[in-house]
């Protein structure tokens, strides 16, 4: 009996080295996966806030702005960039710029629809950035009449 007992030392070293990295990649592909969804929920509100910003009747604008009235595509542009720049969690990787905006009915009527869509490619962080898989394209569309 005491002869067993030796032979089955280190069993679960052994063990433990194989589930070991299964586990490592099911832990890291969950944080993986919750920043993905983090920052999609960032685009959905940085779309939500650009054409918020830009459906309103400003009757104080930016400064340096020569008029009244709604906001440019520009300064639409600039109010989804800020919030992206400020919430995107990103690891210094690429972060949302003016080609990833698409903002259609600016300085519109009342009633006339604003799309406002930020494009954005998540780069992933853990096991599938090791794995030579590319980035996961996010993308949000807000639509919002104009007052």
């Amino acid at each position: 009996m005491r002869s067993r007992l030796r032979s089955d030392a280190g069993s679960e070293l052994i063990e433990f080295a194989f589930v070991v990295w299964l586990l490592l990649i099911l832990v890291f592909g969950i944080i993986d996966f919750s920043l993905a969804l983090y920052d999609k929920a960032i685009i959905t509100n940085a779309a939500r806030e650009g054409a918020r910003a830009g459906i309103v009747f400003a009757p104080v604008r930016p400064a340096g702005s020569p008029i009244q009235g709604r906001l440019t595509e520009l300064e639409i542009e600039d109010v989804v960039m800020t919030y992206c720049q400020n919430h995107l969690v990103n690891f210094g990787g690429a972060d949302v710029t003016r080609d990833d905006i698409d903002v259609d009915g600016e300085e519109g009527t009342s009633g006339v629809p604003l799309t406002v869509t930020v494009n954005y490619t998540y780069n992933h962080v853990a096991i599938s950035s090791f794995l030579g898989l590319g980035g996961m394209p996010l993308s949000s569309t807000s639509v919002m009449r104009s007052e």
